[in-house]
């Protein structure tokens, strides 16, 4: 479970950056464990109160368990004193494994006080931890967002009329054969384009940072292997972090958006997917991949394909309308 430390500054939710909050998070309401505030993309803020008295025991529980393995000078390995372990801990660490241990269940009847429904891990940020006091950890999070889907069909279907899909790499061979087929390819684009603009859906921006950051690691991980690192890798693109961190932002809102959309036009027009199919998807990838096989088998791995399917039903059956 992450705190403030392990999130991009960049990145972090604020306070300040979440508008037109319905409740205010900054005072505690008598009697109430949290607060929930909203901002207008679907981002969820909860702000945690946490007692003193389970602060105390939690931490006494974590220097029990550190202090196992940790050596102080004068003292056999687990039998120091607390104070002396304490001293041998690093204080943010010290912050973090107490809070850990309380977050699940206080974020739990958040939920249930609240009565939301969140579709995404939350991210953690401690804003109080004083001595002798109650603490205060600020959880994001998000509710699946709203989808208007309009009458995509239509849409698709005027378009469809068009004999030819024009873009920029076949405007020439257009020209000579003005009345040329559209590839399968260019089809599936304009598909998407059409769903990218016609309905309607608000990201929350915190499943965006979320894919950026997810995006940005993977590069990095790819810079590594090539034996560069960031800095040489931008400079031979032209392109600045803040370039490249807003081209990932586009492409991730875009990819997300399309996800929700085709999964709720599976879900209303009752597409399915049958065991068969499934696995014949992990059989194809395990042809290529023998080590897959048994990992995509996996009741998350098999829910995971089969979301993947549906969308691709529903894009085939859009292709062809």
């Amino acid at each position: 479970m992450t705190t403030k430390k392990y999130r991009p500054k960049d990145d972090q939710p604020s306070a300040e950056k979440t508008k037109n909050k319905k409740i205010s998070a900054k005072s505690k309401p008598k009697s109430a464990s949290s607060v929930i505030a909203r901002s207008d993309d679907g981002t969820i803020q909860i702000t945690l109160f946490i007692s003193y008295l389970d602060i105390e025991k939690s931490r006494k529980e974590v220097v029990d368990e550190l202090g196992k393995e940790i050596d102080v000078q004068g003292f056999r390995k687990g039998k120091a004193p607390a104070e002396k372990i304490i001293e041998k801990i690093p204080q943010n660490t010290l912050i973090e494994k107490t809070i850990s241990k309380l977050l699940p269940k206080a974020f739990s009847s958040a939920v249930k006080e609240h009565k939301i429904t969140p579709s995404v891990y939350p991210k953690f940020e401690v804003i109080k931890a004083t001595d002798g006091e109650d603490w205060q950890v600020r959880a994001f999070t998000c509710e699946l967002p709203e989808i208007e889907l309009g009458d995509y069909k239509k849409e698709i279907k005027g378009s469809s009329k068009a004999k030819v899909i024009w873009t920029p790499s076949s405007a020439k061979d257009l020209k000579d054969s003005p009345d040329k087929e559209p590839t399968r390819e260019e089809k599936e684009q304009e598909v998407l384009k059409i769903l990218l603009e016609k309905v309607t859906v608000k990201i929350p921006k915190i499943l965006t940072d979320e894919e950026v950051n997810s995006r940005l690691s993977r590069l990095l991980e790819r810079i590594e292997k090539l034996g560069m690192n960031l800095e040489s890798y931008l400079s031979s693109l032209g392109k600045t972090a803040e370039q490249l961190r807003e081209e990932y932002r586009t492409q991730a809102e875009s990819a997300i958006k399309l996800d929700f959309i085709l999964t709720k036009i599976a879900e209303n027009e009752g597409v399915k997917v049958t065991d068969t199919e499934i696995e014949a998807a992990i059989q194809a990838s395990a042809s290529t991949d023998p080590s897959l096989s048994e990992k995509l088998k996996n009741p998350d791995q098999k829910r995971l394909i089969e979301t993947i399917l549906k969308r691709r039903k529903v894009l085939d059956s859009l292709i062809s309308l």
